[in-house]
């Protein structure tokens, strides 16, 4: 399980209910559709194939910032972005239902 936490990007096991109780935003980078449908109450819904164009929104966000998707395979893409754009403390959920 360890081996597959990495793989996505997962990092140490982080309660991210925590996290978002102390402040931390939720970025759901889920297509608008799949948003619309259903999601974490409070999340802020920008499609992976947007997050490079829409940085300036996320990095706005601050830090901590926990992302998800469906599985987490979106997440860990996104992630891999804004922790290039200087996000340090970003985090991935995984599943948006994960959140609930």
């Amino acid at each position: 399980m360890e081996f597959l936490r990495k793989l996505f990007g997962l990092g140490p096991k982080v309660n991210y209910n925590e996290l978002v109780a102390n402040g931390a935003k939720v970025l759901d980078v889920r297509s608008t559709g799949e948003f619309s449908s259903g999601h974490y109450k409070g999340s802020i819904n920008i499609p992976l194939d947007q997050v490079s164009k829409r940085m300036p929104e996320i990095l706005k966000l601050g830090e901590p910032l926990v992302v998800c998707c469906k599985s987490g395979i979106r997440a860990s893409n996104a992630i891999s972005k804004i922790k290039k754009a200087g996000v340090k403390e970003v985090h991935n959920a995984g599943g948006w239902t994960s959140l609930k």
